[in-house]
């Protein structure tokens, strides 16, 4: 998987088409990332205990990676990732602008 925690990208597909955001979690075991407040749903909780209220909370899900694109660092434009040796490491590179991510 070539999303990190931190990248800034859009949603491509779903209902938040066209949302920028941030990744906050990667699920590489599902292919699915999480978006800092995008993509959310309410969730019922229980009381856990006897003297408190149930309540109705807004949760992040789960998006499928292939429904979100980087952005490219230089337009701010979706992109594709690609690898660059630099020196002795490698590095991500935005494949519109060819600067590193």
């Amino acid at each position: 998987m070539k999303l990190k925690k931190g990248d800034n990208v859009i949603i491509m597909a779903g209902k938040d088409k066209g949302k920028k955001g941030t990744i906050i979690r990667v699920i590489p075991a599902t292919n699915k990332v999480v978006l800092e407040g995008l993509n959310t749903v309410k969730k019922h909780q229980r009381p856990r205990k006897s003297n408190e209220k149930g309540s109705t909370i807004v949760v992040a899900m789960p998006l499928n990676a292939s429904n979100v694109m980087i952005l490219d660092p230089k337009s701010g434009k979706a992109t594709r990732i690609g690898k660059k040796k630099v020196g002795d490491k490698w590095v991500r590179v935005a494949k519109k602008s060819n600067q590193e991510v």
